[in-house]
């Protein structure tokens, strides 16, 4: 945490203490209805809350026992400590009682001795709390007490009523006694007495003299000590020090008006404590000829007791007291230690009276370099930590800076509601439930202060929502029908102006608006009500808010204009946007690239985003939807927008958050909490380099979560947790509100209390331990450098990188990176740089690569082996590959993590073992086996690895001409012994188009499950076999399962004719038999059987939930173009790749059923816009996964296959940009680079629509002709259809390679 503030101290004498307890020094202080409990200036123990409707009036702490006592009203409740040795120390109620008299209030606490509490009112008490809180002694006073003290040794109890001369001083005439007795004298002070303090032993154990100081209004301290033990009076006068002679001017008339004086005092045992601190450290720093070491050391030769007055323009005089209450006197027993100027305590003007008064509690702390403590109470509500070395403060040399702020304890009386930021940053504004606002600015990050008390302001009516304008020297509030003006310059705000409004609708938002003309000061702010009114005001700042012209106030604020927003159907709310990223002059130029400025949404989950230009030459205000989102979740309960365009929405329930891209309208992140962990705000903030975080608010905690790049390879999240902040440990109050500094703090409002928690991110820590960062590198990381790093550009070898580079089809690159990181680690050593390049031009990455020159340079250099040496490798062989893997298991590189370097070395691996067969297969068999190679490398490596090759690896396998080559390599994989599950993992029945080889694999497939096991059981293979038709090979297997005990049924039975109806009933009641029995299966191949492949489809897909199976299934029974396969892929393929988003899978099913313009429309559109479907879409549909930039590589290699003017250059258009971000949100900015910078738009055809603005007419039509891909009720009725409705027909069969003509080759690359 950098700083907590825990709330506004009371203004009461006894609202502070402080106690050294069992070795800990522990600050108490109340505040409102609580007593926070503090161990250091930002180290927040505890804070304990009574009845939030009473304010308390004491506390005061034993140091024997660590109990606390407070006091509200008439009762006093007593607090006890646990866990210490256990390290979670806590106070817990122990008891409690009432003062006797219904108008007998508490007033002062004093802890005695053996638990004794003193309880000051109209009366003082004597409580004995170790039992059953019993009064032991009771007297009644005149007049209530202001101040009632026990002394340390708890013989002595001194007191005084307000505005009282007289310190009564009770003498305790016994201890232990059932009949407690005192009798009391007095000590006459000519004027009121205003504080009292007791000398404190070196330890309690101790028997020694008790010293009472006084401090009365006339401007002097008294010392009382037992001079003549045989006197009347218990203390007698020892000295006094008169306070306005201790502080004299150095010149004529300098500061003789000012007449306040301040007291405190460090006793003997704090000076020695402070002295032996000093000492030590110092000869540590080897600086023993000091002047101010000198002078401290002749101080501390007498251990005096020390008494500091101060005045508020910084002059401090320090005066040593030796010997005090000794019977004889020396003449030099009072002496002055230093009289210096610049002590500069931060003492406000323009106070009211009761606000001026200032307490101070002085101690020194052992164990640290600073041990001089002072803590000074304002009873304006702070409460000030100073801190300093003791020889610095007693120097009588001038010195620029004495002691040194560690905290500034303030705030709030009430709980706070709501907190709002500046647009930078760097200043807020916290308001409670009773509308009492704090303003705050941010202070430096060098600084122990992280917010610095500003303004207050307390407004009579109720604030709806504020605005902070020039970093909060001015506020704006809207109330219900009118908006006021305030100035927050001084320590208390003054409102300056208002205006009234009227509107039909309800005031939802208020906004400050940008505008572009430097040469204006004005400012101004919109409010925007539930019927999508906008209603704005202009701000005209001046010096001097009101200032008089002409004798009348100026007009500082006044109503610009109002303006219909329109679109208010189903409208749940609008809300302003967090300011995020850099600060940017606003533009002239009303577009989509303008930043937002306010969200809406609607019941149904509509999101829009809005902007707007002032337009001061009109006096008209222009707004534009940048946006529109449908994220399908009903009834919002919570959204939150930044204004570089990202949005987060939860759902009814507040437990579902999901964060959208509105650039794209995809969504970023899906989750769901806990049913307790109950969503209550959002708040967005940004890096310089505007990455996004978003602090996620629930009652006690705030998960952070941090944009992370986006990865297709292992479908990674977009976003991931990186800290999480509990306040139960510290408060029972729920939390109120959050916001981001601009610093990159975050400020979170509980309770009364504002706790202000530093950007230090561990990333030892469980929550980052996942998200790939080097931990050899970075230990301790800044939030903002965190999540720059996770989103910054990617270097050339990493593993990301390298894929989609290949993917990509920049093979040369690929290859250059991997053999230029193989130099750079021949030579490497733990410590050095590693260029992210690795001496590659970026050019490189971005200028076309002539792949037959790649070719040509391989062939020659095999051609001419025997002449030529070089050391140089030119491509990636399996010998550099596994050097390099050798060197990534013992050098740890600086850009990656531990995690990161396996997956380099398995595509590099992967990337060896497809150059050794590159000369015999086309690149897209490359990428299929480059990557399907990589899946098996890491099966083994990942406690949950995918399942099987995505559908991004069958398409480029399926489009491949390599197919028979392809086919035999992932056999070998498998050791040529492929069962089902292998298939189903390599997606070969999937991307085969030979049909006959189709069918052969899949008799190896029903050989292979036969003798998968030593048994060799039949039923392990039949649904394969029925579905080749081989009923004879099946039954010849089960002639030789004598084992089995179904072998003379199953062997009767298949030796029937199934084309005899009577038989195929037969089979199909075996088959629903055995779907009883769930053995779905064997179930299946009965249905072939009784040639039912519908049932025997349906139950593959759904009771198996085997799409792949069921697929191939159909496709070897009945060939492709079989009406139940092509059922199977417009009912279950299409809408499944719809619902999911699968643009890979809809680009095969629509290529499969012949439809080649949809198959190339379904990669650059969303599925569900092409599938007519009942069913909504899922979420997933909507999800950034399913934007992969590889889809462009496919679509590039398509488009010619179709009719030109299918899709609009409008459309391309956007889908090459949207590509060019995802490269870019993926730390691949070189690529999008080579995308944007080397993609041709093809020529459309005459009266297609050509350009940018060309519609989308075609496609639509191909969506319409949809309808001729409906399942027709028979066979031949689909037949008919197809045969009509389709054009270009299934995929071509592969065929051997031919050499491509010249001219050919000039129009593959766009001449």
């Amino acid at each position: 945490m950098r700083s907590v503030l825990p709330g506004k101290p009371r203004a009461k004498l006894q609202a502070i203490c402080t106690a050294d307890w069992d070795g800990l020094r522990l600050v108490l202080y109340i505040t409102g209805s609580a007593v926070v409990i503090l161990s250091g200036p930002h180290k927040l123990l505890q804070t304990i809350y009574h009845d939030e409707h009473s304010l308390l009036d004491a506390v005061t702490i034993d140091e024997a026992t660590g109990k606390i006592a407070i006091c509200c009203s008439n009762d006093v409740i007593i607090y006890k400590p646990f866990g210490r040795k256990e390290g979670v120390l806590r106070w817990s109620f122990e008891s409690s009682f009432q003062i006797p008299g219904s108008c007998d209030a508490a007033l002062t606490l004093s802890w005695g001795s053996e638990e004794e509490l003193l309880v000051g009112s109209s009366s003082l008490r004597l409580y004995q709390t170790a039992r059953e809180n019993i009064d032991i002694w009771n007297r009644r006073l005149p007049k209530p007490v202001r101040i009632a003290s026990f002394s340390y040794d708890a013989s002595l109890i001194a007191s005084t009523g307000l505005h009282d001369r007289l310190v009564k001083l009770w003498r305790r005439q016994s201890f232990g006694s059932s009949d407690t007795r005192f009798d009391f004298t007095y000590l006459p002070h000519p004027t009121a007495v205003t504080a009292l303090h007791w000398r404190r032993p070196h330890k309690h154990e101790h028997l020694v003299d008790n010293v009472l100081f006084t401090v009365c209004a006339d401007s002097k301290v008294r010392i009382w000590a037992a001079k003549d033990p045989h006197a009347l009076q218990v203390l007698q006068l020892w000295g006094q020090i008169d306070m306005q002679e201790a502080i004299q001017p150095r010149g004529p008339g300098l500061f003789s008006s000012v007449k306040e004086r301040y007291a405190f005092f460090l006793d003997s045992k704090d000076l020695t404590t402070g002295t032996e601190q000093t000492f030590k450290f110092a000869s540590e720093r080897h600086n023993q000829g000091d002047h101010a070491l000198e002078h401290l050391t002749e101080v501390f030769k007498t251990s005096p007791e020390v008494c500091v007055v101060l005045d508020r323009r910084g002059n401090m005089s320090a005066w040593g007291l030796e010997s005090v209450g000794c019977k004889t006197r020396k003449n030099n027993d009072k002496f002055n230690i230093a009289h210096v100027e610049n002590v500069n305590l931060s003492f406000p003007t323009g106070l009211l009276p009761e606000e001026a008064n200032v307490q101070f509690l002085a101690f020194c702390s052992p164990d640290s370099a600073s041990p001089f403590n002072l803590l000074v109470h304002h009873f304006d509500g702070r409460i000030i930590w100073y801190e300093s070395k003791l020889d610095e403060v007693l120097d009588p040399c001038p010195r620029p800076r004495r002691l040194h702020t560690k905290a500034s304890w303030t705030g709030h009386d009430g709980i706070i509601k709501k907190i709002i930021r500046s647009a930078s940053g760097k200043a807020l504004i916290s308001r409670t439930v009773d509308n009492q606002c704090l303003i705050w600015k941010q202070g430096h990050d060098r600084s122990e202060l992280a917010l610095v008390r500003s303004s207050s302001l307390n407004c009579p009516e109720h604030i709806h929502r504020s605005c902070l304008l020039e970093e909060g020297d001015i506020v704006i509030n809207l109330h219900h029908h009118s908006v006021t003006l305030w100035d927050a310059r001084s320590v208390s705000a003054k409102q300056v102006a208002s205006c009234t409004f009227e509107s039909k609708g309800k005031p939802l938002c208020l906004l400050q608006l940008p505008h572009g003309d430097v040469g204006t000061r004005c400012l101004f702010v919109a409010t925007i009500t539930s019927k999508m009114e906008a209603i704005v005001w202009k701000v005209e700042p001046s010096e001097k808010f009101g200032e008089k012209s002409n004798g009348t106030e100026r007009a500082i604020m006044s109503e610009f204009c109002t303006s219909d927003l329109g679109l208010s159907d189903d409208l749940a709310f609008v809300l302003p946007v967090d300011p995020a990223g850099s600060i940017t002059p606003a533009s002239d130029f009303l577009d989509t690239f303008r930043k937002d400025l306010a969200i809406a949404y609607t019941n149904d989950g509509l999101l829009r985003a809005w902007t707007a230009r002032v337009d001061l030459e009109n006096t008209s205000v222009n707004w534009l939807v940048t946006s529109t989102i449908e994220t399908d979740i009903d009834m919002p309960s919570l959204a939150s927008g930044s204004s570089i365009r990202k949005i987060a929405l939860v759902d009814t329930a507040r437990t579902g958050l999901t964060i959208w891209d509105p650039w794209s309208s995809q969504l970023e992140f899906d989750t769901k909490y806990e049913p307790l962990d109950t969503i209550q705000d959002l708040d967005w903030s940004s890096t310089p380099d505007d990455q996004s975080l978003l602090a996620v608010g629930f009652p006690y905690k705030i998960v952070v979560l941090a944009q992370i790049r986006y990865d297709y390879m292992n479908v990674g999240p977009s976003w991931a947790p990186v800290r999480e902040i509990s306040i139960k440990e510290l408060t029972s109050h729920p939390i109120g509100d959050s916001t981001w500094l601009g610093s990159g703090n975050l400020a979170v409002g509980a309770g009364n209390q504002l706790y202000v928690y530093d950007k230090a991110v561990d990333t030892s820590d469980d929550m980052v331990s996942d998200l790939s960062l080097p931990r050899h590198e970075h230990r301790s990381l800044n939030i903002l450098d965190l999540v720059t790093y996770l989103n910054g550009p990617l270097p050339v070898f990493h593993p990301q990188f390298l894929a989609q580079c290949l993917l990509a089809g920049k093979v040369i690159c690929g290859h250059q990176i991997i053999i230029n990181l193989y130099k750079a680690l021949r030579f490497f050593t733990p410590g050095d740089e590693l260029d992210s390049f690795v001496s590659l031009s970026t050019t490189d990455f971005f200028t076309e690569q002539e792949e037959f020159s790649y070719a040509a340079k391989k062939e020659m250099q095999s051609s001419y082996a025997d002449f030529v040496k070089d050391d140089d490798p030119e491509t990636v062989t399996e010998e550099l590959a596994a050097s390099l893997n050798e060197s990534l298991t013992k050098i740890a590189i600086p850009q990656l993590s531990s995690l990161e370097q396996i997956h380099l070395a398995d595509i590099v691996e992967c990337v060896a073992t497809v150059e050794k067969h590159r000369r015999s297969m086309d690149e897209n068999a490359m990428r299929y086996l480059l990557f399907f190679r990589q899946y098996m490398l890491r099966k083994g490596q990942t406690p949950n690895p995918q399942v099987g090759a995505t559908w991004r690896e069958i398409i480029w396998a399926y489009h491949s001409n390599s197919q028979d080559i392809l086919l035999d390599l992932v056999s070998r994989q498998f050791h040529g012994r492929m069962l089902w599950s292998q298939a189903r993992e390599s997606g070969v029945f999937m991307w085969m188009t030979d049909l006959t080889a189709l069918r052969g694999h899949f008799e190896t497939i029903a050989r292979n499950e036969y003798t998968k096991t030593d048994e060799k059981n039949p039923t392990d293979c039949s649904l394969y076999y029925l579905a080749l038709r081989k009923k004879s090979v099946l039954l010849g297997l089960w002639r030789m399962a004598a084992w089995n005990r179904e072998q003379a049924g199953t062997q009767k039975l298949l030796r029937n004719d199934f084309s005899d109806p009577r038989w195929k009933t037969a089979a199909l009641k075996n088959a629903y038999a055995l779907l009883g029995k769930r053995r779905f299966e064997y179930a299946a191949a009965f249905f072939l059987l009784a040639d039912r492949l519908q049932d025997a489809v349906n139950v593959c897909a759904h009771q198996m939930g085997d799409l792949q199976l069921a697929v191939a299934v159909a496709r070897v029974y009945e060939g492709d173009e079989s009406a139940v396969l092509r059922a199977l892929l417009k009912e279950k393929v299409l809408p499944q790749a719809a619902t999911e988003g699968n643009r890979w899978m809809a680009t095969w099913a629509f290529w499969m059923l012949g439809r080649r313009d949809m198959a190339v429309g379904a990669l650059i559109s969303p599925v569900h816009t092409l599938v007519p479907s009942s069913e909504q879409p899922s979420r997933h549909s909507k999800s950034y996964l399913s934007n992969d930039p590889a889809l462009s590589v496919l679509y590039k290699q398509l488009r010619t296959q179709i009719p030109r003017g299918c899709v609009s250059p409008r459309k391309e258009w956007d889908f090459v940009i949207q590509n060019a971000r995802v490269y870019d949100r993926m730390g691949c900015d070189l690529l999008a680079l080579g995308l944007v910078r080397n993609w041709e738009f093809l020529e459309q055809p005459l009266g297609q629509g050509g350009g940018v603005n060309g519609t989308t007419e075609n496609l639509e039509e191909t969506r319409r002709g949809m309808s001729a891909l409906e399942v027709s009720d028979t066979a031949s009725a689909e037949g008919e259809g197809e045969e009509k409705g389709m054009s270009g027909g299934g995929k071509a069969k592969p065929t051997q390679f031919k050499e491509p003509e010249a001219s050919s080759l000039l129009d593959s690359f766009g001449f």
